[in-house]
């Protein structure tokens, strides 16, 4: 069973960064589901503003059922986030097993 880590970067709008930041706040404390054994957001040095979500996931199945997961309050933020962000790219990334 893999691990797998999704990754999502975008750019805030400098006049919506205090907004981000609480939204990001809130969101942390709301993203406690099974299989989702961490998330944290990391701003590029150097680059005000720019930003990386790092969710990572226990296995495959937990990275599947995680839209399944989400309550009422978790998707109002994220649609508050979708509309403060620029230039979003998503990555998916699967543990290799090297054994």
């Amino acid at each position: 069973m893999s691990k797998v880590v999704f990754t999502i970067q975008y750019e805030v709008n400098s006049a919506k960064r205090n907004d981000y930041l609480q939204v990001i706040k809130e969101l942390k404390t709301l993203l406690v589901v099974d299989g989702l054994e961490s998330y944290n957001v990391y701003e590029l040095k150097g680059k005000e503003n720019h930003f990386h979500e790092f969710y990572r996931f226990a296995s495959e199945e937990a990275y599947e059922a995680f839209d399944d997961d989400q309550n009422e309050r978790i998707n109002i933020l994220i649609s508050k986030l979708n509309d403060m962000t620029s230039g979003t790219k998503y990555s998916t990334l699967h543990e290799l097993q090297l054994s």
